[in-house]
């Protein structure tokens, strides 16, 4: 049953809102079509009671179709007209920050309202909006959920589920949470997930969506909306529309165009333009970095006695019992070396290299007799060999720094500093990874170029997914010797990459399990390494000897 002056109620609420994004800002709400059939259905349908029948709102999108103001506007509307006294509405993520892009979102439509500035109570340093007259506040919370029991909720704004990294919240904020309240309300409002192992509470919610609104399961208190296109066709720009509501208004054509032209060049840039563009929910779980063939074309005609005497940056990535430890030792542009060059050492535990031979058919033996790899005695790599391996480096080489995760290393990177290296921590994360990375990719290339810092999701404009920074400009090519060990660990490197762009190398798995047999190490080193030498300001060939003039 439709009760339209509930409907119209709260269409005009919204209609009272303003924008808060880039050249939308300060104007009217305007609710687009899909946008208005969703409100005026979820509010206007009503049970026998008079009551609100819809008690979960089930909205999958891709990004920039304006979910986040849809989902602020939803916050809004029962923390100040839905008529709970003494309401409990909270804002749900995976972590603070991101239920705090829908809170200041909220806060800003608020200041753009003189009726809302009136009667809002504003806590911003615990995220809580509270409406004077009726009582019920607006908070953020995120998923420490053991935080959480004994919430009395009235309204719930679940922002990307598919986000969340344990069912934990999930269950506290839906299970029992909201008996008290007479028409209490959950928002699911989220893009597909990342999700190839299919083990999330997103996709669990996913499903049961789907069989709702296919009919297989009848559930009159479930409202699902879900815009996303399937299939391979990804290219068709009329397959764009299907799954982009708000296409031409909030997110422009000319914007998706240029997100398919880079999905056309790499693999983890389709798997994003499927995941963030289309809402297909991820099936694979890695792409390649980068293809074997460019580590052949970049193989240096250099030695290492070409580089005595020379600024350096070396980068450990230290093995368990079954890894290779690796060592990279990268030159910067200096003097008359006009490129970036790169060398590696790795070792091997000596006693289970024979097994490993066997087991994963890589040839460590001859490799081990071509001076590759070092195999140290013992079932487990000495670290000693290591630590005289690095001193031995800084006797021939200027040696900069050593950039390494820090976690793994601490005993041996103490008596590094106390020889006199300067060692510096490098986290294994996406901040940490996705800007060396992508350098090393410019410079094999050959390419050089500029990008402003990242622009994140809270304050991205013209519709952009956004993209990993360049903190500055690398000009040249970077070349390396020809090591087979780093070509097979080149070959073997996967990468992950996440909502906001950014990337990380990952190690392949069979199943739930690493596969051993595919070691990426000295790639791991090499891009330790790059994280601290792309600072570097050596001189140039043009201070040293000055312009030639043809």
């Amino acid at each position: 049953m439709i009760d339209e002056h509930r409907a119209q109620r709260a269409f005009n609420f919204f209609q009272h809102l303003r924008h808060t994004k880039g050249r939308f800002y300060g104007q009217p709400f305007e609710l687009l079509p899909w946008q208005d059939a969703l409100i005026r259905d979820v509010y206007g349908t009503v049970n026998g009671n008079g009551f609100r029948k819809i008690k979960t709102v089930y909205l999958e999108i891709p990004k920039k179709n304006g979910k986040s103001e849809l989902a602020a506007g939803a916050g809004l509307y029962h923390t100040f007209a839905d008529g709970e006294r003494n309401g409990e509405v909270y804002g749900c993520a995976a972590d603070r920050s991101q239920a705090s892009i829908v809170f200041d979102v909220a806060v800003d439509m608020i200041d753009q309202v003189p009726a809302l500035k009136k009667r809002a109570k504003l806590t911003l340093s615990q995220k809580v909006i509270t409406d004077k007259v009726s009582g019920t506040f607006y908070k953020v919370v995120s998923a420490e959920a053991y935080t959480k029991h004994g919430l009395n909720v009235s309204a719930c704004v679940f922002d990307e589920l598919h986000a969340q990294p344990n069912r934990d919240l999930w269950d506290v904020m839906t299970f029992g949470a909201g008996d008290a309240r007479t028409q209490p309300i959950w928002w699911i409002i989220t893009t597909a997930g990342d999700d190839p192992d299919r083990m999330s509470v997103g996709w669990e919610q996913h499903e049961y969506a789907l069989r709702v609104l296919s009919g297989d399961i009848i559930d009159p208190t479930w409202y699902v909306v879900m815009y996303g296109y399937d299939g391979d066709d990804i290219y068709n720009e009329a397959n764009w529309a299907v799954a982009n509501p708000s296409l031409g208004t909030t997110i422009t054509l000319d914007t998706v165009r240029e997100s398919a032209e880079k999905a056309k060049i790499k693999p983890a840039d389709e798997r994003l333009f499927r995941w963030l563009r289309l809402n297909q929910w991820i099936t694979t779980k890695l792409t390649t970095w980068l293809p074997l063939d460019l580590f052949d074309k970049t193989v240096g005609n250099w030695t290492r006695a070409d580089q005595l005497g020379k600024d350096c940056y070396l980068g450990l990535d230290l093995s368990s019992t079954t890894d290779l430890t690796a060592l990279a030792v990268i030159f910067p542009p200096q003097g008359e070396q006009l490129d970036w060059r790169v060398f590696w050492y790795c070792w091997i535990p000596a006693d289970n290299m024979d097994e490993r031979i066997r087991k994963d058919h890589i040839p460590y033996d001859k490799w081990a007799e071509q001076k590759w790899v070092t195999a140290t005695p013992g079932n487990v790599v000495d670290y000693t060999k290591v630590e005289e391996t690095i001193l031995e480096i800084k006797k021939f080489h200027n040696v900069i720094e050593l950039d390494s995760d820090r976690a793994m290393a601490t005993m041996l990177l103490q008596r590094l500093e106390q020889a006199g290296i300067t060692c510096v921590d490098v986290p294994q994360t996406y901040a940490s990874l996705t800007d060396p990375m992508n350098q090393i990719e410019i410079l094999l290339k050959g390419q050089a170029r500029w990008e402003e810092p990242l622009k994140t999701v809270e304050n991205a404009e013209n519709n952009e997914i956004p993209q990993p920074p360049i903190n500055h400009l690398l000009k040249g090519r970077m070349t390396h010797e020809d090591n087979p060990v780093a070509r097979w660990c080149f070959g073997n490197t996967s990468i992950a990459k996440n909502g906001q762009g950014y990337i990380k190398f990952v190690k392949e798995h069979k199943g739930k399990s690493v596969d051993r047999t595919k070691r990426i190490d000295l790639i791991a080193a090499w891009v330790d390494a790059m994280t601290r030498a792309r600072y570097h300001a050596g001189t140039s060939v043009y201070e040293t000897r000055g312009l030639l003039v043809l």
